[in-house]
């Protein structure tokens, strides 16, 4: 909407007449003996969403929510309260409650807030554009996807497609003198298709987005490109015999095989895991945790990805945090909560699904660094084994790092060639020991297209993964016949 183009601290002081003294008094009342630290957030957010099936618009859909929620932390113990009503009367006792949750003790202190400051960066600067998005135009362009998808092949014989758009306004503001606003746009374009032969029936799937204008899937006709990887995916599968089962070596492909990388490790690498020692990876930094081949990166700070931010949602500006260098491991992803109880650095990893929700450390875009061997010369290497390119779900237990990962594509090599596509693959192994297994490293890096969704604690947030390719010895295979 454009009552939302303009400084984010300028709109929630004008639509909820949230002034400066107001945060100023509620923070002075959350505060008191026992109380560490406090904050509220603010949130405004616009989605939209249509939704494509059998070339008809079934849903189109746009709502609007808001709300904010105070938090005060008082040692391992945190107070929150939220209300989607801004009112100075909610806001008020939503502080008391939280006060009154960390603790049972406490006295109101007066609290002078800084001025309000601009984000540290300026990572998606369009970030207006999705707030007035046509409906029409929408519907237009996954008309062209159902037509681009059927026309691919005769054997596609259903086409989903959905585009969603959300625009969200945040207002943070902290005991320690912090006020910011950040404008955050998000576009995600996903489509699925459905191949048929006899009784013989496959899905492919595939998508992109980020913190992008919608123009971005018009630009280089991405969306045409999405469309035909989608509707190649779903034919290849047709023509996929049975994978083998057993120990061998695997290549994962670049860009979204990162999706292994994040969950049977990246979990095991934020801090809250970490200070309650439910990581496989607790107490560890320092040592070596995986092959030398192996630098681990999360970066919230890549222009129009998915999973970057200005500043994480407790007001943190994100940054470039190494994680693994070159098999030991460095650091943990912090927010301010275990960053103070673990006296380590913040990285601005703090993040929430919404107003309704406390921040955790979380990731944002997590990817392995590239190495220097080319592509073709890692799959030269192996004589027998599994190249997989695509994922869809998996299952990974932060605490002992075992994971279960089912590939959406994926081939045989045979005597150091791609050959025949294999449907039914699944992966199972241990997060930190497949690091050890990483004998090759490509130098082909690849971020994913911008459709990455993570789930913990009940909350979903939007991420990046990345990787290049890369060649791990002798991890399980399961299939449907011996290899």
């Amino acid at each position: 909407m454009s009552e939302t183009r303009q400084r984010p601290e300028a709109f929630f002081f004008e639509k909820f007449g949230v002034e400066a003294s107001l945060l100023g008094r509620t923070l002075g009342e959350t505060l008191g003996p026992g109380i560490d630290y406090a904050d509220l957030y603010f949130e405004y957010t616009i989605d939209s969403s249509v939704y494509l099936e059998e070339g008809l618009v079934k849903q189109a859909n746009r709502s609007v929510s808001q709300g904010f929620g105070v938090r005060a932390l008082s040692g391992e113990k945190t107070g929150y309260a939220y209300s989607d009503a801004i009112t100075p009367e909610q806001i008020r006792d939503a502080a008391r409650n939280a006060r009154s949750i960390a603790t049972t003790t406490g006295a109101s202190n007066g609290f002078a807030l800084q001025p309000p400051a601009q984000p540290a960066r300026d990572l998606y600067p369009q970030a207006d554009s999705l707030a007035d998005l046509s409906v029409q135009k929408q519907v237009d362009l996954l008309g062209q996807v159902d037509q681009i998808a059927r026309a691919f092949d005769r054997r596609i014989t259903k086409v989903t497609a959905l585009v969603s758009s959300r625009h969200k306004a945040i207002l943070i503001a902290t005991s320690d003198g912090l006020m910011v606003g950040d404008i955050q746009p998000m576009l995600r374009l996903h489509i699925s298709c459905i191949a048929e032969e006899g009784s013989n029936r496959q899905v492919g799937s595939f998508g992109g987005g980020g913190r992008v204008p919608y123009d971005f899937l018009l630009e280089e006709d991405r969306y045409a490109r999405y469309t035909r990887e989608a509707a190649r995916q779903a034919v290849v599968n047709l023509e996929a015999v049975d994978a083998p089962a057993g120990t061998m070596d695997v290549v994962l492909g670049p860009g979204w095989p990162g999706i292994l990388l994040h969950e049977a490790v990246g979990h095991g690498l934020e801090a809250d895991f970490n200070r309650k020692r439910t990581s496989a990876f607790a107490n560890l930094i320092g040592q070596r945790v995986a092959s030398p081949l192996c630098t681990v990166i999360d970066d919230g700070t890549i222009p129009l990805r998915r999973g970057s931010l200005n500043m994480d949602d407790e007001g943190i500006p994100t940054s470039r945090t190494v994680l693994i260098e070159k098999g030991v491991l460095k650091e943990y992803l912090q927010d301010r909560h275990n960053a103070r109880l673990m006296k380590m650095p913040l990285t601005g990893n703090g993040r929430r699904e919404s107003y309704a929700a406390v921040p955790l450390p979380r990731m944002t875009n997590t990817f392995l660094e590239a190495g220097e061997t080319p592509a073709e010369e890692i799959i030269r290497s192996v004589r027998y084994g599994l190249y997989a390119v695509a994922f869809g779900g998996g299952q990974v237990d932060i605490t002992s790092g075992k994971f279960v990962f089912s590939a959406s594509e994926a081939y045989l090599i045979e005597d150091g060639q791609v050959t025949r596509p294999v449907r039914g693959a699944t992966l199972i192994g241990n997060g930190p020991d497949v690091l050890t297994r990483v004998t090759m490293v490509g130098n082909d890096l690849r971020l994913d297209e911008g459709i990455g969704s993570c789930g913990k604690e009940g909350q979903t947030v939007p991420v990046g993964v990345g990787l290049p390719t890369l060649k791990v010895s002798g991890l399980t295979v399961g299939g449907t016949h011996g290899g």
